[in-house]
C-alpha cells in the first residue's frame, strides 16, 4: 500500500525541500517531491523535519548484550532494536580484538541473521585482533596478535558479503597479507595503530582511506611529526569518523578536524551499551563500568562510548556550530559513502528504504519513523 508523507521539511541528503512529500510503498521510497498527493493515505508531520535513518559502524553491544561476548542473533536483535530507538535504522555490529573461534562464530552469526531477517543489520565490523599492542586500548593483550596467512585467508573467506569494514594496524601485516586484504574488498580502516605521517601517507597511497575512531588509539599531530591524524588532516580522500562525546574527543578538537575534513568527517558511536543500563560489565580481561556518564576499566581508561548517534547529531549541532541538515549528513550520507554504500542507504531518495528519523528545527527531539518491511533486502 502507498502511502505519503506530507507537510515535512525533507532533507533528503542532497537537498533540503520545504513543504515536502515522500511516497512510500512496501518498505521502500517511491518518489520525492513537492506536491502533496491526495488519493493516497497521509501522514502528516506537521511541518517536522525528516531525514534518512542513522548508520552507526561501530557499535559494540545494544542494551543488554555485548556482541564480542555473545557473537549470536539474541545479542544482534537487541543491538538492532536498541539502535532503533535513538535514532539508528542501519548498523555494523563490531567484533572487537578476539579469538580466532569468536570471530568466525561472529561472522557467521551475522550472515546467518542477515539471510534471516533483511532488516537495518548491513554488515559486520571487525576491529582487531590484528592491532599494534601498544595502540590496544580497551583490547586484551592475550587476544591482540599478529596475522598468518592461514587465519587471514580464513576471515576473507568466510567474511565475504558480511564484514564490511576490518580495522587492523597495517604495520602489523606483510605487504602479501596487505594486499590480500586489500584485494578482499573489505572497507579498511587503519586503527590502533603507531604508524608515522609518512607510513600513514604510503597506505592511503595503496587505496585505504579510512580510519577508526580519529584522536584514539593513533600517533598524534605533532609540529616535527605530524603522525596519523596529521596523514588523515592532509590526505582528502581519507574519512575522519569521530566518536563526538566530549570524552573521547574534546569538542575543540572535534570543531578543528571538521574544518579540515568537512565532507570526510562524520559520526560513530562506538557504544560499549546503549542507554546506560549496564553499569558493570566484564569479559575476559575486558572490564567497563559507568562513571560520570562513561565507560571506564579498571585502570580508569576510556573503555568505549555510551552515547548514542542521536546524541552525537545533537552534539555535533550543539558544539561544532553547523547547521542540522549538516549535522544530520554526518550521521548519514558520509557514513554510507565512508563504506561504499552510498548507493543503498543514508538518503531520501527513489529506491532506497524507508527508515527515517524526524526532528525539530534545533534537533532536541529526534524519534525513529520507520516504515521498512523484514521483506525488503539491504546488503
Amino acid at each position: 500500500m502507498k502511502q505519503a508523507i506530507v507537510n515535512a521539511i525533507v532533507h533528503t541528503g542532497d537537498e533540503v525541500i520545504e513543504n515536502g512529500a515522500v511516497i512510500i510503498e512496501n518498505g521502500t521510497i517511491i518518489s520525492v517531491h513537492q506536491e502533496i498527493p491526495n488519493d493516497i493515505e497521509q501522514i502528516n508531520l506537521g511541518g517536522n523535519h525528516l531525514a534518512a535513518g542513522f548508520i552507526d559502524i561501530q557499535i559494540n553491544g545494544g542494551e543488554k548484550y555485548y556482541f564480542s561476548q555473545t557473537p549470536n542473533e539474541e545479542t544482534i536483535q537487541d543491538i538492532y532494536d536498541a539502535s532503533m530507538k535513538y535514532g539508528t535504522t542501519h548498523v555494523l555490529p563490531c567484533l572487537i580484538s578476539s579469538s580466532r573461534e569468536t570471530i568466525l562464530n561472529g561472522i557467521e552469526a551475522v550472515r546467518e541473521y542477515m539471510q534471516k531477517h533483511k532488516n537495518g543489520v548491513v554488515g559486520m565490523h571487525l576491529e582487531g585482533p590484528f592491532l599494534n599492542p601498544l595502540r590496544r586500548g580497551a583490547h586484551s593483550i592475550d587476544q591482540v596478535r599478529k596475522p598468518t596467512n592461514e587465519e587471514l585467508e580464513e576471515i576473507i573467506r568466510k567474511g565475504k558479503d558480511v564484514i564490511k569494514v576490518i580495522t587492523i594496524a597495517p604495520e602489523c601485516f606483510t605487504e602479501e597479507q596487505l594486499n590480500m586484504l586489500i584485494e578482499s574488498g573489505f572497507t579498511i580502516s587503519i586503527g590502533h595503530s603507531t604508524i608515522t605521517h609518512k607510513e600513514a601517507q604510503f597506505y592511503f597511497s595503496k587505496g585505504i582511506n579510512l580510519v577508526t575512531h580519529l584522536f584514539n588509539a593513533m600517533t598524534q599531530f605533532g609540529h616535527r611529526e605530524p603522525g596519523l591524524v596529521g596523514a588523515v588532516f592532509e590526505n582528502e580522500e581519507v574519512y575522519a569518523p569521530v566518536i563526538l562525546d566530549g570524552a573521547h574527543c574534546d569538542y575543540a578538537a572535534a570543531k578543528v578536524a571538521y574544518k579540515l575534513k568537512q565532507e570526510k568527517f562524520f559520526l560513530i558511536s562506538d557504544a560499549t551499551f546503549l542507554g546506560r543500563k549496564v553499569a558493570n560489565f566484564k569479559w575476559d580481561n575486558f572490564d567497563a563500568h559507568l562513571e560520570n556518564g562513561f565507560y571506564r576499566n579498571e585502570d580508569g581508561n576510556l573503555a568505549g562510548a555510551t552515547i548514542s548517534m542521536t546524541e552525537a547529531v545533537q552534539n555535533a549541532y550543539n558544539h561544532l556550530n553547523v547547521s542540522a541538515d549538516e549535522a544530520i549528513k554526518m550521521a548519514t550520507t558520509r557514513v554510507a559513502s565512508a563504506i561504499g554504500m552510498q548507493e543503498k542507504i543514508g538518503k531520501i531518495k527513489p529506491g532506497f528504504p524507508a527508515s527515517f528519523v524526524q526532528f525539530n528545527a534545533d534537533l532536541s527531539k529526534i524519534e525513529t519513523l520507520d516504515f521498512s518491511k523484514t521483506n525488503s533486502s539491504i546488503s
